[in-house]
C-alpha cells in the first residue's frame, strides 16, 4: 500500500508543471481568400493544397530537376540550416537529461595537518583520508522547472526543423528562379540578335539607296543609331546571362556544366501547366513550416514562463556518496571500510532583490512577442498568396493582349519596310515600327517570365516545394 502511494505521489510530481495552457492564437486573416476560384482552387473540405504536388512534378524539366537536387546537397545555406536543427537537437537532449539521476564515479584524498592547539592529544598530526565511490546530485523536479526547460528545449528543436524546411522551401524557389530568369535573357539575347541581324540588312539598303541618291543621309544615321543599340542591348543581355549562370552556381553550390540552359525553350513549359490548388487558410497554417516554426517558438516562450515561476518555490536537492573510505590508501580496499553520506537540501527563495519577478516579466514579455511574431508570420503568409493569386488571375490576360501587341507590331513593321522599299513612304516610319516590334517582343518575354516566376512564389507561399516526389 505504501509502495503504490509513493508511485502515485510520484506520478503526480513528475506531471506538475506550473506552465500556462497553451492556446493557438486566432489567425488575424479571413476565413479564405477571395481570389481562390480565380485558380480553380478546390472546394473546403478537399484536402488538395499546393504541398501535394511534388516539386518534381512542379518543376518538369530534367535539366532544372538536376539542378534543385543538386543545390540541395550542396547549398551551404540549406547545410547551416541543417547543422542548426543538429546543435538544437544536442540542446534538447542536455535538458532532457536533466531529468535523470546523474551517477559519477568519485575518487577524493586529502591531507590536513592539525597544529597542536587544536589537537585533542595536544600534539599536532597530519590527517588524512581517501575515498572512492559513486555520488548524485539531483534536483526533485516538485514544480516542474526541469519539466518546463526540457519543453522549451524541445520546442525550440522543433522550430529550428522547421525553419530547415522553410529554408528548403525557398531554396527550391531560389533556383527555380533563377533558372528561369537565364532562360529568359537568353531568350531575349536571341531576339536582340535576330533584330540585329534585321537592321544591318536594313542598313545595308539604305547604305546603297543613299549611294544611289535615292534616300536623304540622315536616313543612314538612323539605319546606324539602330544597329548601334542592338549591338549595346546584346552585350547587356550577354553579361546578364553570365551572371545569371554565376547566381546558379551560387545557389547549387558547385561548378555549373558549361553547356548549361539554350536559347529558344519555352518559359511556360518550365514550371507546372495545370491549376495550381490554393486551398484554404487553415491548410496554409498547417504547411507552411515558417508559421509552424513561429508557433513552436510560442509555445517555447510559453514553456519558459513555467520555469520562471517555478523559481519562486522551494527546491530540493539530493546529494548523496557510497563507496570506501580509509585513512590509509592501501588499506582503502579492506573489508569494513563501505562508507557512504546522504545529503539532501532545501532552498525556500526568500529575497533575490527582484530577480525572479524580472525573470517571470522577461518570459511573459517574451511570449507576448512571439505572439505578435506568429500573427505577423500568418499575416504576411496570407498576403503572399493574396498577391500571388491576384497576379496569376490577370497574367493569362495580359500574356493574350501582349502575344496581339506584338503579331501587330510585326505586321505593321513588314508592311512600313515594303513600302519603304517601294518609295512610298520615309525611313522613320520602318524605323519606328521596328523599335516598336522589338520593344512590344521583348515585354512579351517579359510577361512571360513574370508569369512563370510568380506562380513559383505563390507555389512557394502556398506551402509547396518540401515533397520529394
Amino acid at each position: 500500500m505504501k509502495r503504490a502511494l509513493l508511485v502515485v505521489v510520484a506520478a503526480t510530481l513528475a506531471a506538475c508543471t506550473l506552465e500556462p495552457r497553451y492556446e493557438r492564437p486566432a489567425a488575424p486573416v479571413a476565413a479564405e481568400f477571395r481570389e481562390a476560384q480565380a485558380l480553380g482552387a478546390p472546394a473546403q473540405g478537399t484536402g488538395l493544397v499546393a504541398a501535394d504536388i511534388g516539386w518534381h512534378e512542379f518543376f518538369p524539366q530534367p535539366e532544372l530537376q538536376r539542378l534543385i537536387e543538386r543545390a540541395l546537397e550542396n547549398n551551404r545555406d540549406l547545410r547551416v540550416a541543417a547543422l542548426n536543427v543538429d546543435e538544437a537537437q544536442a540542446r534538447y537532449r542536455i535538458r532532457r537529461a536533466d531529468q535523470f539521476p546523474p551517477l559519477d564515479a568519485v575518487a577524493s584524498g586529502s591531507a590536513q595537518r592539525i597544529p597542536a592547539v587544536l589537537s585533542q592529544t595536544g600534539e599536532s598530526y597530519v590527517a588524512r583520508q581517501y575515498q572512492i565511490g559513486v555520488g548524485t546530485a539531483f534536483e526533485l523536479d516538485l514544480f516542474g522547472r526541469v519539466r518546463s526547460l526540457k519543453n522549451a528545449a524541445l520546442e525550440a528543436y522543433l522550430a529550428q526543423d522547421e525553419t530547415r524546411a522553410a529554408v528548403q522551401i525557398a531554396l527550391v524557389a531560389e533556383v527555380a528562379s533563377a533558372w528561369l530568369a537565364l532562360v529568359a535573357d537568353e531568350d531575349l539575347l536571341r531576339l536582340t540578335r535576330e533584330t540585329l541581324d534585321s537592321q544591318q540588312s536594313s542598313l545595308d539598303l539604305v547604305q546603297m539607296r543613299v549611294s544611289a541618291g535615292v534616300a536623304r543621309e540622315i536616313d543612314l544615321h538612323q539605319a546606324e543609331i539602330a544597329v548601334r543599340t542592338a549591338e549595346v542591348n546584346i552585350a547587356r543581355y550577354a553579361r546578364q546571362i553570365e551572371q545569371d549562370r554565376n547566381a546558379l552556381e551560387l545557389l547549387v553550390g558547385e561548378p555549373l556544366p558549361q553547356d548549361l540552359g539554350s536559347a529558344g525553350r519555352d518559359l511556360d513549359a518550365e514550371v507546372f501547366a495545370g491549376e495550381l490548388p490554393a486551398g484554404l487558410p487553415a491548410d496554409m497554417l498547417e504547411r507552411r513550416p515558417d508559421i509552424r516554426a513561429a508557433e513552436h517558438q510560442l509555445r517555447a516562450a510559453n514553456a519558459d514562463i513555467g520555469a520562471a515561476r517555478a523559481a519562486f518555490f522551494p527546491s530540493i536537492t539530493l546529494t548523496g556518496v557510497a563507496g570506501r573510505a580509509h585513512s590509509d590508501l592501501g588499506d582503502l580496499f579492506d573489508d569494513g571500510q563501505r562508507a557512504w553520506s546522504f545529503m539532501p537540501q532545501i532552498r525556500v527563495p526568500i529575497f533575490a532583490g527582484g530577480a525572479n519577478r524580472a525573470s517571470l516579466d522577461v518570459a511573459e514579455v517574451r511570449k507576448r512577442i512571439e505572439v505578435a511574431q506568429y500573427e505577423h508570420a500568418i499575416q504576411t503568409a496570407f498576403r503572399e498568396v493574396s498577391d500571388g493569386l491576384v497576379a496569376q488571375s490577370t497574367f493569362d490576360d495580359q500574356l493574350r493582349a501582349q502575344a496581339a501587341l506584338a503579331d501587330s507590331a510585326e505586321r505593321a513593321y513588314r508592311l512600313a519596310d515594303l513600302r519603304y522599299r517601294g518609295g512610298v513612304d520615309n525611313y522613320l516610319t520602318t524605323l519606328i515600327a521596328q523599335r516598336d516590334t522589338y520593344t512590344a517582343q521583348l515585354a512579351l518575354v517579359s510577361a512571360r517570365l513574370a508569369r512563370a516566376d510568380n506562380l513559383v512564389q505563390l507555389y512557394k507561399a502556398l506551402g509547396g516545394g518540401w515533397k520529394a516526389d
